[in-house]
């Protein structure tokens, strides 16, 4: 209820009154949970969190080749990213960066470290590499298949999904064979990497 207000009408403009309404509860019961509106906001995020997480899971989820599992992971969150919700609400989080940075920073990290923390946690467990290197391999195939298209996304270049993005559909909603190509030459430079060190 709070974050569909926040995402149609945008953070400032959204009234603790239009929420109370909106929740067919009173003004005075809406601050005796969240005392600020703030507080309320950070409480969206964490509830957003939750579902973002639940929808994207864990890449063993996707395959149980590695490689596969990896290419689809990264396109799961392309396609997630595409969702006109979750793209509103990277741009609501961009415009109170400076207002609330804490709030902006819960909603990098809802987005994009949690995710990027799978993807390193999941490829160090498959290719025995320690944290740090997990960690860079899974910022740069992340890199390579999700960032060169999200700006666009961001810009308002593209069409965003309106409905929930059925995770059956990755192949349909997103360009697999780029994804595979460079999760492969990801994994290969590094396997690579290994042999000559």
């Amino acid at each position: 209820m709070a974050k569909n207000a926040f995402l149609e009408s945008g953070f400032e403009r959204t009234s603790m009154d239009a929420l109370a309404v909106r929740a067919e509860t009173s003004k005075r019961s809406l601050y005796a949970h969240f005392p600020t509106k703030d507080a309320l906001f950070l409480a969206v995020i964490d509830r957003v969190h939750d579902l973002f997480r639940g929808r994207m899971r864990t890449p063993d989820h996707y395959a149980g080749d590695p490689a596969e599992a990896t290419a689809l992971f990264c396109g799961r969150f392309l396609q997630m990213l595409g969702w006109a919700p979750v793209l509103q609400t990277c741009r609501m989080g961009i415009t109170e960066a400076e207002r609330l940075p804490e709030a902006a920073a819960q909603l990098h990290e809802v987005f994009f470290g949690a995710t990027t923390d799978r993807l390193a946690a999941y490829l160090s467990d498959q290719y025995g590499l320690d944290a740090a290197e997990g960690a860079t391999l899974a910022a740069r195939l992340l890199g390579m298949t999700v960032y060169p298209t999200f700006p666009r996304a961001l810009f308002g270049i593209g069409e965003l999904r309106d409905n929930v993005p059925d995770e059956a559909s990755i192949e349909a909603d997103v360009d697999m064979t780029v994804i595979r190509r460079a999760t492969a030459s990801a994994l290969l430079r590094r396997r690579d990497g290994n042999a000559a060190g």
